[in-house]
């Protein structure tokens, strides 16, 4: 059987840029999903770095309404969402969004994207705030959409994947703006 060599079609990130803390590899459970969830957090920065406002902006596979700024600012509230809101039941206004306008996330006209980074990195920031507090991964809250429970850990292995897809998506908007790639 012939092997086909391995070809390197685009550029990928300078490993410079990569300072995401390598996963391990045995760890309990909790340690193990923060360490994913950060883990899918700098990737997603990671996916968005050295890029200037406009290419942040750039819908560029069409015909789908998604940009990496639209994704940082739709992540900054799913954080906001499930942990602020869900979990600890703060009473804090929705990020980008109100029953009248539900995509404002991905759909606006102006916006800063040095802002939403940052909005998007406080976010992270309170929900680590909100986890480490917890007394355990089967803490429980009410879901205040439902009145149902639910678990820390289910919040986390939503979150996760949440992450994962969004930076799926993330990948084909880089690819497409420079065509660079990379974890």
């Amino acid at each position: 059987m012939n092997e086909i060599p391995p070809q390197n079609l685009s550029p990928s990130w300078p490993s410079s840029l990569d300072t995401r803390t390598p996963l391990p590899r045995a760890a309990d459970e909790w340690e193990t999903l923060t360490a994913f969830l950060d883990w899918h957090r700098a990737t997603f920065e990671l996916k968005c770095a050295e890029l200037g406002p406009e290419q942040l902006a750039e819908k560029s596979v069409a015909p789908s309404g998604l940009s990496l700024h639209g994704m940082v600012r739709h992540l900054a509230g799913a954080e906001r969402w499930w942990f602020s809101l869900q979990f600890a039941g703060q009473d804090v206004p929705h990020l980008y969004y109100s029953d009248e306008d539900p995509e404002q996330d991905f759909v606006f006209t102006t916006a800063d994207v040095t802002h939403d980074f940052a909005v998007w990195r406080a976010e992270c920031e309170r929900s680590r705030a909100i986890v480490s507090a917890a007394a355990s991964l089967d803490t429980l809250a009410t879901a205040p959409m439902t009145g149902e429970p639910i678990s820390l850990r289910r919040i986390l292995v939503s979150m996760i994947a949440e992450y994962a897809r969004h930076n799926g998506h993330a990948d084909l908007l880089r690819e497409r703006l420079d065509g660079a790639t990379g974890y």
